[in-house]
Parts: structure tokens; sequence; C-alpha cells
């Protein structure tokens, strides 16, 4: 599809897997040459430059922008890119790759080229926290405290996110949040309050199994406690998509939600850390963004 288009593919040199792996970039350049195609790569220099490289190819007439990095570049092209006609592409080269595996998006070198391609656009849902976007999901509480340690590490990774959670879990104290959906109000001691658009934080840790990013709802997961005795059976549950079954877990859906707690302090959008006020708003903007996502059958490139 992306060769009767015209592209610009933008690459996170900083992000993890890109950083160890400075390949993808020539990999990327060599694509565009050998399948002709009316693109370009731009390189992020600062932290939001890849929504600004994303405005300005829209501007330019690009009908597709591809995002080479993780969750957080997939993030800032995304944003852009919201309630317009331009396709966003996902090389997902990331730590995590939350929405890429929710959509069956694969890997490079595993067939993400391939789905530029010969895939297909798919309309997707957008969350709003306090106006800022989010495609994958967020939360406050413990992940928004691992996701600014980590963010804060010079390497990432699997086995580097273990190892700050590991850290972090022992000083995290839960805090008091009033949770309404327009429906129903929760008022909780909570270590986790996650809202997800998929299903999935990324590496197949499934906090909202049965999430579909397309329905025009977003799904709260909350974790009230976590100590020695329920953290391995939490974890487990997590990655067997099967945490509903923890009587730790309390599960909401909605397309809006107001959650309110003691003070500011930090929330993450896709991986990416905010502080923000004790009062938290979030919505829904149904089918918003479109995205290429694989055919049913794709070959490796």
């Amino acid at each position: 599809m992306i060769k009767d288009q015209k592209a610009r593919f933008i690459f996170n040199p900083r992000s993890g897997h890109n950083a160890r792996n400075p390949y993808l970039l020539e990999h990327a350049r060599q694509f565009i040459a050998e399948h002709r195609l009316n693109a370009e790569v731009k390189l992020t220099e600062r932290p939001r430059h890849a929504t600004e490289l994303a405005r300005k190819a829209i501007e330019d007439g690009c009908e597709i922008v591809i995002a080479i990095g993780g969750d957080g570049t997939m993030n800032e092209v995304a944003s852009a890119l919201v309630g317009t006609q331009t396709i966003l592409g996902l090389i997902p080269c990331g730590s995590g790759n939350g929405l890429g595996r929710h959509l069956g998006i694969p890997g490079p070198g595993k067939g993400a080229f391939r789905t530029l391609l010969d895939g297909e656009p798919r309309s997707i849902d957008t969350g709003l926290v306090n106006g800022i976007p989010f495609f994958n999901a967020m939360g406050i509480g413990f992940d928004a405290e691992i996701s600014d340690r980590f963010n804060r590490l010079s390497r990432r990774g699997l086995e580097a996110y273990a190892r700050t959670a590991i850290s972090a879990f022992f000083r995290f104290r839960p805090q008091v949040c009033s949770i309404q959906n327009g429906q129903s109000k929760l008022l909780t001691s909570a270590f986790i309050v996650s809202i997800a658009n998929s299903d999935q934080y990324g590496n197949d840790c499934f906090i909202a199994p049965g999430a579909e990013v397309d329905d025009g709802r977003l799904n709260v997961t909350v974790i009230k406690k976590v100590n020695f005795i329920n953290a391995l059976p939490i974890a487990v549950r997590l990655f067997t998509r099967s945490i509903d079954g923890s009587r730790s877990v309390q599960r909401l859906s909605g397309s809006h939600f107001v959650i309110e707690r003691n003070g500011p302090g930090l929330l993450h959008t896709d991986g990416e850390t905010h502080e923000v006020g004790a009062v938290i708003e979030i919505s829904v903007l149904p089918r918003s963004l479109r995205i290429m996502v694989p055919p049913k059958t794709t070959g490796n490139l």
C-alpha cells in the first residue's frame, strides 16, 4: 500500500532497540530505495520532536507516517495524526511494544516492513487524560513510578525493567483513589490504576484481557494491594491473561472516568511520565487514529 503513497519515516535513535541496532536506520533507507518509495527518513533530536516531525509530514502531504521506535515514539507520532486521514505505520522497536503486539504488528526482521507494503489501515480509539493522548495504556501508582525510573536508565529491556520494578517495590506505598465512570464510584487503596486501550502493557503482560482498541471504551484495572504473599500469583496472572481471577483486582469499563487522589503526582501515557494534579479526567475519541496492520498472512522482511 505504501508504494502508492507519499511517506515519511521517523526514526528515534535513542529508542532502546534502535540504539543497540543502528543498522535499522540503514535498513529503512534501503527499503525506501529498493521499493522506489516516495519517502524519506527523519531523525528525532529531542523529546516531543517526533510530534513536530509528524505534523510537518502532514503539511508536506504525506499520506502515511512511520514511527521506528518504542511506545514513546509511537505515541509522539500518533498524537500528531489523531483526527486526520494520515495513516500511522509502526516499526515497533521498543522494550514493550504493547500496541504493536496487540495489533499483531511484528518487529523488524519479522515482517514489520512487509506490513507497510501489504497491510491495511485500521481505525482505533485514542485515549485522552487531562488532554494528553495515549493509545496503548496510561496509569498511576506503581507503574507510573516504574516508568519514571525506567526512562532514566541508559540500558533498557525486560531484564532492566524487572530489576527496576523489584527495587521500587520495597519503597512504594499504595494511594487512596476515587474512580468514577458515570455509573458507579469506587473508593479504594490502589497499588496500580491502569487505564488500557489495548489488552497489554507489552511483552505479553496482559493488564486488561479482552480489551479492544476500537470499541469506544477504555478498561480500568485496579490492583489494590501487592505484597510478598500475592506478588508472584499476580505476576503469573498478568502473563497468563487471568488477572480477573485475583481477589486483589477490580475491573471497570467505560468511555469517561474521573480519578481523584490525595494530591498531585505522576501518571504515565504509553510509558512516558507527566506530573499532573490530584484530579485526573480520562475520555476516549472513538476510531480517531488510522494505523497500518498486517493482513492475514505476511512474509518476513
